[in-house]
């Protein structure tokens, strides 16, 4: 089997690796900072982490996985291995707590394997309020009903 090595990267080709292969996600236009899978000299996976989108949940000390995408023929292990170096990451910069959603209809295994743990329900969202941020835009998966993970 072979070693994964975080590598850094920028918000830009994380976005660009998100547009190309994720399977329901668009990019996101902010972030904190983007960290990459390499394996055998070939990127195969990335994470975006910014803000949380819930306002009540950034605190300053909360960040939210924004984006996690690895390609198809990535080792078994890339997506946990992203969601543990991310939660690494922001623990080195004083942080306190990271979080990610998933559709309730994906297993999270990797954020399992990671020693994520479930913390909230949301239920289906209709499209009210949605729209009173900038640069805000509702994708259909965002009507989904998910749950909400997290590592403190």
């Amino acid at each position: 089997m072979s070693k994964i090595y975080a590598v850094p990267i920028t918000l830009r080709q994380a976005n660009e690796v998100v547009k190309n292969f994720h399977r329901h996600n668009e990019p996101v236009n902010i972030a904190k900072f983007a960290i990459g899978a390499e394996c055998e000299g070939n990127l195969v996976g990335v994470c975006i982490v910014g803000r949380p989108v819930s306002r009540i949940l950034d605190d300053g000390y909360t960040v939210e996985v924004r984006r996690c995408c690895v390609f198809d023929n990535s080792p078994k292990g890339t997506c946990s291995f992203l969601y543990a170096s991310s939660w690494r990451a922001w623990r080195a910069m004083g942080g306190r707590k990271i979080i990610t959603y998933t559709l309730q209809s994906e297993s999270g295994d990797s954020l399992r394997g990671a020693g994520w743990s479930v913390v909230h329900q949301t239920p289906k969202r209709n499209d009210v309020g949605w729209g009173n941020r900038e640069n805000r835009q509702m994708q259909d998966v965002s009507r989904e009903p998910k749950f909400r993970w997290e590592m403190v």
